[in-house]
């Protein structure tokens, strides 16, 4: 593949994912984002100047932009990251992650369908459309089983709903229109340049400030964990290699409660930057209200992938861990200039359930 139109290039993943295409692959991404809040160029200057990538600023509910985007630069994929992701802001105002994750999917979807009943037969065949979701869709797990490609959907955020609904409609465009659909949905990411309103940033830099480590509830809940690199090395795989209509999980097999990771975080930043005061950072761990509804355990079964695609994740929570604390530790200016001044790690999702405004700082 030659040429990809990858959307939310400017988030998280995104970025990672532009960069591991550009200078890993070879590809020339056209990158169409909206810069939200979570999205900032901040995370691509290194990128400035090379011609292998270009910034479109859109917004996917514009059908008309999206085509005209499609039609100048004749892409030979697109990948869709698009999204707005935070479980807690979702709390607080549902209504944006209805317009972008649902009603903006479906814009895309229509734009893409028009693009490719243009092509020839030839590029019709070879295009691929990647849709990246989360495996939030499938809802919670007791204290063991896995998600699979076939585990039953049940969403219980807005958000996970949100997705849930994107996921659903482009499995019935490959059914309906036969557009050559590839889905996939992942476990929880970490790595560089992530916002920090997500666990792990906003722990780092809470303790560095010496602010309160806030922890939901007993700090139980579990999730996967997948090192942004192996992510968008698995992307890669299944754009290139996955059969189109089928659904891939990926997972990093790292399973650790969120008190673990706030741990892990404490004795990295011990190790690396102590405190002046030589004590632990985890003095600073608080536990808060935990957030409505909040799911008990994800985990993936990423069997498939590896049995058909080859791809397995490379790091370890450990050294996935201890790169990201690095390149914090590295880039602190960077976190200075992507928080605009909207959001100062204020605590979100509680508001809207309880009627009383929360100043608590938020986790994940």
């Amino acid at each position: 593949m030659r040429s990809i139109l990858l959307t939310g290039g400017a988030g998280f993943i995104g970025s990672n994912l532009v960069r591991h295409l550009v200078r890993g692959k070879g590809v020339s991404v056209v990158n169409y984002d909206k810069l939200t809040y979570a999205g900032n160029l901040e995370s691509l200057r290194d990128l400035e100047g090379d011609p292998r990538h270009v910034f479109v600023h859109g917004d996917i509910v514009d059908r008309e932009h999206l085509g005209a985007v499609l039609a100048k630069y004749s892409p030979d994929a697109v990948m869709h990251l698009a999204a707005e992701s935070h479980v807690d802001r979702s709390i607080d105002g549902p209504g944006e992650f209805i317009s972008t994750n649902v009603v903006g999917t479906f814009t895309l979807l229509e734009a893409v369908r028009g693009y490719w009943n243009s092509l020839d037969k030839g590029a019709a065949e070879s295009f691929r459309f990647l849709h990246v979701s989360t495996d939030e869709v499938y809802g919670s797990l007791g204290s063991d089983g896995f998600f699979t490609e076939t585990t039953p959907y049940a969403p219980n955020s807005p958000y996970s709903a949100s997705k849930a609904a994107s996921d659903h409609l482009v499995r019935a465009y490959r059914h309906t229109y036969g557009l050559p659909v590839l889905t996939t949905n992942c476990s929880n990411n970490y790595g560089p340049s992530q916002f920090p309103e997500k666990l792990i940033p906003l722990m780092i830099l809470n303790a560095l400030d010496g602010k309160p480590l806030p922890v939901y509830g007993t700090g139980k809940n579990v999730r996967d964990w997948l090192y942004v690199e192996d992510h968008c090395e698995a992307l890669w795989t299944v754009l290139r290699n996955g059969r189109p209509g089928e659904v891939y999980n990926i997972g990093g097999n790292n399973e650790r409660t969120n008190l673990q990771v706030v741990h892990t975080i404490c004795d990295l930043l011990d190790a690396l930057r102590p405190r002046p005061d030589s004590l632990s950072y985890r003095e600073q761990i608080r536990f808060v209200q935990d957030r409505p509804g909040h799911d008990l355990r994800y985990a993936i079964d990423a069997s498939k992938i590896q049995r058909e695609l080859g791809w397995a994740p490379r790091e370890t929570f450990e050294t996935g861990m201890k790169k990201t604390v690095e390149w914090y530790l590295e880039n602190l200016e960077w976190c200075r200039r992507v928080q605009d001044g909207r959001y100062q790690r204020e605590r979100l999702g509680l508001s809207s359930v309880n009627g009383i405004p929360e100043r608590e700082e938020n986790i994940l």
